[in-house]
This record gives C-alpha cells, structure tokens and sequence, in this order.
C-alpha cells in the first residue's frame, strides 16, 4: 500500500489504524475539527492532548491529502495557566501556527470583556464567523463574516457559525452591544442563501450551543429542524460524540426537516481527540454518507516536532511551570472536579467566605461548572488551584427573596444539583428536559417564599450567570477584593494546607 506522506510514515501510521486506503484526492474532503480546548496547550493530567502533538496529526494528514479543511468550534481560550497568566494570546499564536482555516466563538472567549477579546483577536489570522451574532455595534465590528465559501475539487462548501444565547451564560457586562438572532432561524435561512444565491453545494454549521441542553436549543434539535445543512460540527456541551460506539453512531445521524441525513459531530474537551470527517465531493447531494472517526491525541505523537511551534509555547511556557511548582498544600487522595467532596468543600469554603465578609449568611451556592480540573493526590501547587477556580470572580453576598431562591433551586436541578454549603440538603426529579426541586432545607427548615434569605456566592452567579436569573434579583451587601483562587488560597492555608471535606451527596434524584 502506497501512503502520501511527507513525513514520518509512523505517524500517519497511527492516525489512520494501519494506513490510507487509496483514494482520488481531488474528489474527497477531509475536514479535521477541535472545540473546547480551553487552553490546554500541553499535555493534561490525564496524559491526554497537548498542540504539539495535535499538529503532529494536523501535519500527517496535511501530507497525505489534497484538500483539508481545519475548524474549530469555540472556547478556545479560559481553563489553565497559559489563559490566567496571558489573556488568550497564546491561543491565538498557537491558532495561527496550527493553520485554522475558519473558527467561531465561544461563550469563554468573552471571559475578559470584549474589548479584551477584540485586542486578542487582533492576533488572529483565521477566517472567523457568526452567523446569529449581529457584532455592528461591538468593538468585534468588521472581524467575522456572517458565513464563507470556500472550494475544493471544483465544488463550494459554505461554513456557518453559530452560537448560543449569551443572557444567562455570558456574564453580564462582558458582551455589550451583542445583538443575538435565533439560531434555527439565522441556521435556516443562510443555509438556503448560501444555496440558492451563492450556488454552495454543501454547507456546514460550526456551533457552540451544545449538543441536547436541556430545555435550550443544542444540536440535536437544530439538525431536525434544518433545511440545507449537511454537517454540523459541535461545542460547548464537551460531547465526545464516537461513531464507533452505537449510541455515538445513533447520536452522530440525524434527519432533518428534508428527511435528510445530517452529520452532527462533537470532539470532547481540552484537546484529547480531533475530528476527522472524510467527505466524497462526487456524491454530493446525491446521498452520499461522509466518514466520521475521532483521533486520540496521546502519546504515540510524542516524536514529532515543530520548532515554530514549540518556540511560540516556549516564550509563555516559564510563567506557567513556576506556578505548577509553587506548592500550597497537600491532599490525601485526588479530587476529581466534578467529585461530590470537591463541590462540597468549595460551596463551604464560600460560604465560610461569605460569613467573614457579611457576618451571618444562611447559605451559600456555587456552581460545579466552576471547577475546570482535579486535584492530585499528595502535593498541589497554587496553579493547581488556580486551574481548578480559573475564572476571575469575586465571592459575593446578596439578600434574596424566598421566591427567587426556590426558582434558583429548580434551575439547578436542571444539571442535577449545584454546590450548597453544608447546612442544605435538596430532593429534586427530572424529565429529558425538565427538573424541579421537590424539597429544599436550609438549617432543617424548607424555603419560606416570603422571607429573605443571606447568600453567599460568586459574582457571576450574583448576576444570573448559569440561567440562575433569580439571584440577579438580589441586592449586594458584601464582595470580596480579589479573586476567588486568591480567596482560597487564604483559605488553605489557614486550614493548615489542607483540602477536602464532606463527600456525601447534598442533592437527591427522586425515582
């Protein structure tokens, strides 16, 4: 078998389980795609990811086939060091040498406001677009298009972007001026314009609204209510949609409006796999079914180098191991981010906060989404914690209405319970996509609606980050001076260096 490649044979090798089957390279399209990376430029804890590598597997198929198409899905930026310590310009630099050929947003890349995300895009080469965010009356103006066209092999692929609703997730404040278009509508009628007056012969949506959120429009819905789109390529809800496994292949096809067959695709988080999509230009329109497969990006990629891109890491790299070597504290075993015990210490540790801040609170909620990586086992390091709590927020205490606080409780049995302090216990159920608070208990005692309640949290859930629209009508009493990683990290040490606490579950799912 005769491979095309211009460099080592081993690694196309590895991408491709054993080799590259013959094909016409002008007839096929292979379009490899990223989303979420959130900033993890080297390898993760878990062994997984790292650009290095992924350009390793970039390069092998750029060597290998006459037209590639690379995209990414949003939420490029926010989750590590390299992002706390530099603001997202390393991400755009590393972009830039990957060679990204269109990208969209996330929500994570208005984490700083965006007249800091105007000045970081300023770095950026890539083709960049929103379809469903009307940027006119932003410092973003004049740097997305609403859609582009690209062409292979003598056929047209337009691409699409498009994203979520930003009230809600998007701290308020952060995206002034963005005006937001329904996005099966915006979805709809580019894809018949790009058809019928740009004369496309595909098109493909990059969106960062998740695959099924519940009660909001994600992917899934979005491809059964589309005309014209023939793939979508995925963000923000962290799937790792696998063709190889019969849910991944069921998730992976669906039918739209047409009774057409849509490609709905998804590659996890922080950069441990990439996409690859194989699409026969030939069979366009006529039915014809793209390949789809998810390429682990681990260590068999290890041997490959390249210089432009490891000195670009290498100018921002300094900062980041001097804080991953600062060490804080220990814990007597790892902390998974997503681990009842971490939740609970978190939601204490805020609700301790609050107190030192206001006096008496009567409870505290945080949300688990907050918390982006794990804890090891034995030492940690203040960049461990600042890559667990990345986000700059303030603790913040308010006084809430009984009824907004209820409404709060059923938004966050939404995701299955959010983190309380340990003074509270809930009881909730669930449909697909609906959930309630069957029973809330503050000290023992249910929600009075009529009572105000002290609660300490932090600042972007105080502004109804998170859908929790309810805490937003509070009023301030109390806010901390400086971040919560800065916060902790007093908070450690005054704890003797000591991390963890309660692993017992504080919400429970009714059968």
């Amino acid at each position: 078998m005769k491979l095309r490649i211009l460099i080592p044979a081993l690694l196309l090798g590895a991408i491709t389980a054993g080799g590259c089957s013959e094909r016409k390279a002008d007839n096929t399209l292979v379009i490899l795609h990223t989303n979420d990376t959130h900033s993890q430029i080297d390898p993760g804890a878990d062994g997984l990811g790292g650009v290095m590598r992924r350009k390793a597997v970039i390069d092998s198929v750029r060597a290998a086939e006459k037209n590639v198409l690379l995209v990414d899905a949003g939420d490029a930026v926010q989750g590590t060091l390299y992002f706390y310590l530099y603001g997202g310009r390393v991400e755009q630099e590393v972009m830039n040498i990957l060679g990204v050929d269109a990208r969209i947003l996330g929500n994570h890349e208005f984490d700083n406001g965006i007249d800091s995300l105007a000045s970081v895009l300023a770095m950026s080469e890539s083709p960049k677009i929103a379809t469903n965010y009307n940027l006119e009356n932003t410092p973003l103006k004049g740097m997305f298009e609403p859609y582009i066209i690209k062409e292979y092999g003598g056929k047209k692929i337009g691409i699409i972007g498009l994203n979520l609703d930003p009230t809600g997730i998007i701290a308020k404040g952060n995206y002034d001026g963005l005006e937001y278009l329904p996005v099966v509508a915006a979805a709809n009628l580019t894809a018949e314009k790009l058809r019928k007056d740009e004369g496309v012969d595909a098109v493909i949506a990059l969106s960062h609204i998740g695959y099924n959120p519940k009660g909001l429009v994600g992917d899934s819905v979005l491809a059964t209510n589309s005309r014209g789109i023939d793939i979508i390529i995925g963000g923000h809800s962290h799937d790792t949609i696998d063709p190889s496994t019969e849910q991944g292949a069921r998730r992976s096809r669906l039918t739209n409006l047409d009774g057409k067959e849509v490609l709905v695709v998804q590659a996890g988080k922080a950069g441990r796999k990439l996409g690859k999509i194989e699409l026969n230009l030939d069979s366009l329109g006529l039915g014809g079914r793209p390949e789809y497969e998810l390429i682990d990006i681990d260590s068999r990629y290890d041997g490959y180098r390249d210089e432009k891109l490891a000195g670009a890491i290498g100018v921002y790299s300094q900062g980041v191991d001097s804080l991953m070597n600062l060490w804080v504290g220990t814990a007597e075993h790892e902390l998974g981010n997503k681990s009842d015990e971490l939740v609970n210490y978190f939601s204490d540790f805020v609700f301790d906060t609050g107190r030192r801040l206001a006096g008496k609170v009567d409870l505290s909620i945080a949300n688990k989404g907050g918390l982006r990586s794990d804890i090891p086992a034995g030492k940690f390091s203040k960049g461990n914690i600042i890559n667990m709590v990345p986000f700059a927020n303030m603790v913040t205490v308010i006084d809430v209405k009984g009824k907004d606080l209820a409404e709060v409780f059923d938004v966050m049995a939404l995701t299955d319970g959010n983190g309380v302090s340990r003074n509270v216990s809930a009881r909730y159920v669930r449909t697909d996509n609906s959930a309630r608070a069957t029973e809330v208990l503050i000290d023992g005692k249910p929600i009075d609606p009529a009572r105000t309640y002290r609660v300490a949290t932090i600042d972007y859930l105080a502004k109804g980050g998170d859908y929790m629209t309810g805490l937003s009508r509070g009023n301030m009493v109390a806010q901390s001076k400086v971040p919560v990683f800065d916060e902790l990290l007093q908070y450690i040490a005054d704890n003797g260096g000591k991390i963890g606490g309660d692993a017992k579950a504080r919400w429970t799912l009714e059968k």
